[in-house]
């Protein structure tokens, strides 16, 4: 038998590799994901040792993404986002713009033009939804009320980004990235194109998908067969986003995520959710994996104030305002700290936006790899800003003053 087998080769180092680096971070009481962003370092193309195939890792990535966003969509729940969106939608959309002119005038500091800017103010606004809830449920988190303003808080952020990264590509040119499919045409029209394919794809998704999804689950619930009610997920899920991009020329990724919310409706989603979580879980570490390999490690030593500015707008800038707005909305002061620790990292969404920021010639290689670096240094510091939230709230109650000049309606009494 012929042992040119890239694929396999591929997948049983990604897999081994990350298993190793993973487990290693589990005992520094690191998230793995923290593990699977070195690996995919070591395997990378800018250290020594073993080289993987970069073009089989990122088909594997898209696959990744598809199923994170399914993911995403199957964790989407209306009716929640409904009880917390008088803090949530309103909060996360000023976050995101304090965060994203923060990123925006490091970028003009270093030189860079107004799209990348843009892309890097965005990249650094959005906190990582997978990062979040796989510490929430670590700690036993989820459900209680702080948990669910922050689930709701990055899932109008992750909506928004949708919107950004359906938006980049006809505005690409525009914002003085390389000429694109789109370039020469007229802006408005491209836009309400791209606009009408989208609210065409979520109407039939919607309509149809709401109706034939979760029938289709019962019916094949009722056969008994745990294999074929898992191929029926997973079938669901990668053949919208399939026809998303194929027949609406929408990305995978947005396919991927109505897959999810039709299946949310169902009676079943939680057996949906349970059956395809292993898959996720494991195409998600090959684009964790993938990520790493795009990351070039000398720019810790190459650009370190560039980098700190980074951690200060992911950690400080972006967690900062997010508390000041939850006391805004007169919420308490244990739900300010869980909001603003939940918020001080970034994640996939990052890494996708700051990815088609380079393709598209609007964001420098240079600041793919500090968004990057600051989501590897963000997510390996946030279980420690979580451990950090008792005492910082004891030290804040402490000082009165302090809590009355900021809007804090949870005062001790005197």
């Amino acid at each position: 038998m012929p042992h040119d087998t890239p694929l396999i080769t591929m997948l049983a180092m990604a897999f081994v590799i990350a298993f190793a680096f993973g487990f290693v971070a589990r005992q520094f009481r690191l998230s793995p994901l923290v593990g699977y962003l070195l690996a995919g370092i070591a395997v990378g193309p800018h250290t020594p040792g073993y080289i993987a195939d970069t073009v089989l890792a990122q088909q594997l990535a898209e696959v990744g993404v598809i199923l994170l966003m399914f993911g995403v969509g199957l964790h989407f729940s209306t009716r929640d986002l409904m009880q917390v969106r008088w803090i949530a939608i309103p909060g996360a959309l000023a976050q995101i713009l304090v965060a994203s002119l923060l990123g925006f005038g490091v970028a003009q500091a270093f030189g860079w033009g107004i799209g990348a800017g843009i892309i890097f103010g965005l990249s650094l606004s959005v906190a990582s939804t997978v990062v979040l809830l796989r510490a929430m449920e670590a700690r036993g988190d989820l459900g209680n009320p702080e948990s669910r303003i922050a689930v709701g808080w990055l899932i109008v952020e992750d909506i928004f980004m949708i919107l950004a990264l359906l938006l980049l590509p006809p505005l690409a040119d525009t914002l003085g990235g390389r000429p694109s499919i789109y370039a020469g045409d007229n802006l408005l029209q491209n836009l309400a194109l791209t606009v009408i394919k989208v609210a065409a794809f979520a109407g039939l998704a919607l309509l149809v998908g709401k109706r034939v999804i979760p029938w289709l689950l019962a019916k094949v619930d009722a056969t008994g067969s745990r294999e074929l009610f898992t191929l029926a997920v997973l079938a669901a899920a990668l053949g919208i986003a399939w026809g998303a991009a194929t027949l609406f020329d929408v990305s995978f990724a947005l396919g991927a995520f109505f897959a999810g919310m039709i299946m949310n409706e169902s009676d079943l989603s939680h057996d949906a959710a349970q059956r395809s979580l292993p898959f996720q879980d494991a195409f998600a570490v090959l684009f964790f994996v993938s990520v790493g390999m795009l990351f070039d490690p000398a720019i810790v030593t190459q650009a370190p104030l560039p980098l700190l500015a980074v951690l200060l707008i992911i950690i400080g800038g972006k967690s900062l305002a997010a508390f000041l707005i939850v006391l805004a909305f007169r919420h308490p002061l244990t739900t300010a700290l869980t909001v603003s620790a939940s918020l001080a990292q970034i994640g996939e969404f990052s890494f996708i936006l700051a990815g088609l920021g380079v393709s598209y010639g609007l964001l420098p290689e240079e600041g793919r790899d500090l968004v990057l670096a600051g989501a590897l240094l963000s997510i390996a510091l946030n279980p420690l800003l979580f451990r950090l939230l008792r005492p910082v709230e004891a030290w804040l109650l402490a000082r009165p003053d302090l809590l009355r000049r900021l809007g804090a309606r949870d005062l001790p009494s005197d």
